[in-house]
């Protein structure tokens, strides 16, 4: 990709390559090559193997004081930053056996609208109601960010709200256009995602973004604030949408989750659980699985019997606009977009796509 070298690298050329590749990330772990990822799979580039001291001084040269002090007492550091004329990161610094090791993640500068990614049109709709819970879940990487902050935009497009966000970092960063934006940053600007959820409540929100439910205080205050009359959106690692009710329920103890089903039964618009799978003509393509809370789901939830939602998703889908995951997958096997073996490795129901896949 570049003619090898052995001579020193500067961080900031280095991130320029990633972006010039049209890379989603950037690793630099000692004892190896730096890699990107392109289309899911790791690449190295063809620049000479890295030692700790390379990294530790490419590393250092992205951050300041403080954020260096905070790293050496806790060994782990995220954080996300823009360089002028080359782009936004997201970044992880970790220490390995082998010294420090850094993960950068590229963040779009500019928010995709929606129509970028070819999102169901029914998330225009989702994102107008006045109050409620709207989740978008999958793995690391999944592209729910992006998703959220696509949704985010159309909002601030079309409406005169107050939004909030409380992320761990700052991902995108937004404009105030017809909207306005009160963006945090844990760590820096406040201390958690629970407290400031907390305080979000008395700063008149409209719509309020969760960068991540981690805990049963930060989902409590999540539910909490989306009964009260405001719009929330939050994100979990979760990789179907039933699968993410039953960890939000899971969160708390025994005593208290039928009131946590009572909750999330009248506060839930949609869960969306996105994953990434290779084109076989090269690039990756987005699967969505969507869940809309309408009376059917609502009462399901509210009775524990989250093990029907799946059959209830596959029922009448042109009226209800809810799709599975499997029903996406075996669209694009159908047109050829994706491989077999692609589609069952990304599958969250492997064995109901393989029946279908024979039968194809």
């Amino acid at each position: 990709m570049t003619q090898e070298t052995n001579q020193q690298i500067d961080i900031k050329e280095l991130l320029k390559s990633v972006l010039h590749f049209e890379s989603s990330d950037l690793h630099l772990v000692a004892g190896s090559k730096p890699q990107i990822r392109i289309d899911k799979a790791l690449k190295p580039l063809n620049l000479h193997v890295l030692s700790a001291k390379e990294i530790e001084d490419m590393a250092y040269a992205l951050i300041e004081d403080k954020q260096k002090k905070i790293f050496e007492d806790k060994n782990e550091l995220d954080f996300s930053f823009e360089l002028e004329n080359i782009g936004r990161f997201r970044a992880n610094y970790y220490r390995t056996i082998r010294g420090i090791a850094c993960a950068f993640r590229t963040i779009p500068v500019d928010v995709p609208p929606l129509e970028k990614f070819n999102n169901n049109p029914i998330f225009k709709e989702l994102i107008k109601r006045e109050r409620g819970l709207i989740l978008v879940t999958g793995p690391t990487g999944s592209g729910k960010s992006t998703t959220l902050a696509s949704m985010l935009h159309e909002i601030n497009l079309t409406e005169n709200k107050h939004i909030i966000t409380i992320e761990d970092p700052v991902e995108f960063v937004h404009t105030n256009i017809n909207s306005i934006f009160s963006q945090r940053e844990i760590g820096s600007n406040t201390s958690s995602f629970a407290t400031a959820l907390k305080f979000a409540l008395r700063q008149d929100p409209d719509v309020i973004l969760v960068g991540e439910m981690r805990d049963k205080e930060t989902i409590s205050a999540a539910l909490t604030a989306a009964e009260t009359g405001h719009i929330v959106f939050g994100t979990l690692h979760t990789n179907s949408a039933p699968s993410t009710i039953n960890r939000i329920i899971d969160v708390f103890d025994a005593k208290e989750q039928a009131q946590v089903r009572a909750q999330l039964a009248s506060s839930l618009i949609s869960v969306i659980s996105q994953s990434l799978i290779p084109r076989v003509s090269g690039g990756i393509i987005a699967t969505q699985e969507i869940l809309i809370a309408n009376t059917a789901i609502q009462n399901l939830i509210r009775e524990d019997k989250v093990h029907q939602i799946y059959s209830q998703m596959q029922l009448n889908q042109n009226e209800t606009h809810m799709t599975t995951q499997t029903d996406q997958l075996t669209t694009l096997l159908r047109k050829g977009i994706i491989s077999k073996e692609s589609a069952i490795k990304a599958s969250n129901r492997p064995e109901e796509l393989i029946r279908i896949i024979h039968n194809l």
